[in-house]
């Protein structure tokens, strides 16, 4: 509870802290904030091709692949960029760290609300594409604000485990990108989940991701409720406040030493 009260009282810095970072970001580049946009784009692109014109995969419950593809991966591309860049936050604000009277707590979720940026303009764009292939905006499309939230909080508590820790093992950051390019194929991104059998979709379900996934194609294709995955949710949550948890427990522990490391 602490630990969100500071994040509470600091959300003005936070904010302002985000801004600059996401400025920063794309500073001295000749296309500048358009890099934010290149790597997705082209990856989008890239699995398009391939399964759609490749492999020929038909439709996918009558939705074009295109569709079906775009809306998991949105939301998977701001999970990874933002686990990624806030695991090296402290290591990269470690001047801010070293100050006494700075809030560290923030410093990883600067890197988080810098990626969401991104994210809410994808939605924009993910929305946009939608309409043109004749879906009508609905009430369900703002169910895409209660999974993003859901994305937000499973996002801060990782980067919480995973920031404190590195400050220790630098190691870390590379173990996150390797387990972030294997994890992608774990959720129902590229693939279908109904080509499994009910005993392995139970397994798959253990993933917390799955519900964020499903629930941003519930929000815009399937138009299914919030309620009509209550047990998927409330499983959600559980793991969500776990993990969480866990990360203001070990950057209280651990947070007094980083000073020394940094």
């Amino acid at each position: 509870m602490r630990l969100i009260r500071e994040l509470f009282n600091s959300r003005t810095m936070l904010i302002n802290l985000s801004k600059n970072d996401f400025k920063n970001k794309y500073s001295g580049s000749a296309l500048g904030i358009v890099w934010g946009f290149v790597p997705p784009i082209m990856t989008i692109l890239i699995y398009w091709f391939i399964f759609n014109i490749g492999f020929r995969i038909v439709p996918v419950e009558g939705v074009p692949y295109l569709l079906w593809l775009v809306s998991g991966l949105v939301p998977w591309f701001f999970f990874s960029e933002s686990i990624v860049s806030a695991t090296n936050s402290f290591t990269e604000y470690s001047y801010l760290v070293k100050k006494v009277v700075f809030k560290v707590s923030i410093i990883p979720l600067v890197k988080i609300i810098s990626a969401l940026f991104i994210h809410l303009f994808f939605i924009w764009i993910l929305m946009y594409i939608f309409l043109l292939h004749g879906y009508i905006p609905s009430l369900f499309n703002l169910q895409l604000l209660y999974y993003t939230g859901c994305l937000i909080f499973l996002i801060i508590g990782i980067s919480l485990v995973t920031a404190t820790i590195n400050v220790f093992f630098k190691d870390v950051s590379q173990i996150v990108v390797v387990i972030l390019q294997f994890g992608v194929w774990l959720a129902p991104i590229m693939w279908n989940p109904t080509i499994f059998s009910d005993k392995w979709i139970k397994i798959l379900k253990l993933n917390p991701l799955y519900y964020i996934i499903q629930g941003y194609r519930d929000s815009l294709i399937y138009n299914i409720s919030i309620y009509e995955r209550l047990d998927e949710g409330i499983y959600f949550w559980c793991i969500a406040i776990g993990i969480f948890i866990l990360g203001a427990f070990l950057f209280k522990k651990l947070k007094p030493h980083f000073a020394d490391l940094l």
